[in-house]
């Protein structure tokens, strides 16, 4: 139980930084790569067994973080996955995975995050662009065999595809356009132009934020309650990373509730 600080909340145990080691590399899609991660330092992992979980990477050459979700985690194997996107040379964490060799090593903090799939819902929406196929992907991974949903994933082209493992009862479908982030209408429009199940649906929505807030936009309509909600932003389109951090706190950066 968290121990309360003076004014009585509760505080958080907060999480070891744990340093671990690439033992993998597996370029999943033209731009995206998955590196497998292990070492002596996963014995320090606290894993939150959620589906939705993120760790903030540290990069002390360029004194950063960046906020990345785990793909999955492999206890007897001793070993997680972290898939990044990129994009040439731009931003940090993309060019260090794509240049990532076996032995090289990355410390990180977490996890966070509060999502997982509820069994009792009787339906699942999971929405999102490339920066959030980990969390979805993990998300498909989890659910039961008999779960019933619709997947609606933006990518650039038909090669940034992912054969994401899921139950037979959810639709996934796939929308292209490029470059990512530069038609913010699309996710919604796939939600109001899809099947929409019947029953209570949890939904799980995340990427580019411009997106999201026409996604929230059309959900909203539904009258979904906030508990069977997550969404938010991952990143906006024209922005770099520290602009839509600092932007978070912002009119700009808020998605309505």
């Amino acid at each position: 139980m968290p121990t309360p600080d003076a004014a009585g909340r509760p505080q958080r145990t907060p999480r070891p930084t744990v340093t671990l080691e690439v033992q993998a590399v597996e370029w999943l899609s033209p731009h995206m790569v998955r590196l497998v991660l292990g070492g002596p330092g996963f014995a320090n992992f606290v894993d939150n067994n959620h589906t939705d979980k993120y760790v903030k990477l540290q990069f002390p050459e360029q004194d950063v973080t960046r906020t990345y979700t785990v793909r999955y985690v492999d206890r007897d194997a001793q070993q997680l996955a972290i898939d990044f996107v990129v994009h040439g040379d731009q931003g940090v964490a993309g060019p260090w995975a794509a240049g990532a060799r076996p032995g090289d090593t990355i410390s990180l903090k977490g996890p966070g995050g509060g999502y997982s799939p509820d069994p009792a819902a009787d339906w699942h929406l999971l929405v999102g662009d490339a920066s959030a196929l980990p969390a979805i992907g993990a998300a498909l991974a989890a659910l039961p065999p008999d779960a019933r949903g619709v997947a609606h994933l933006l990518v650039e082209d038909d090669a940034e595809v992912l054969a994401l493992s899921a139950p037979t009862g959810v639709q996934l479908h796939w929308a292209f356009h490029s470059p990512a982030g530069s038609a913010p209408s699309l996710l919604a429009e796939a939600i109001t132009d899809g099947p929409w199940l019947p029953g209570r649906v949890q939904v799980f929505a995340h990427g580019e934020r411009e997106s999201m807030k026409a996604v929230r936009a059309v959900l909203k309509q539904r009258s979904i309650p906030r508990e069977d909600l997550s969404l938010s932003g991952y990143w906006a389109f024209g922005r770099s990373e520290d602009r839509f951090q600092a932007e978070k706190r912002e009119p700009i950066g808020q998605i309505p509730q």
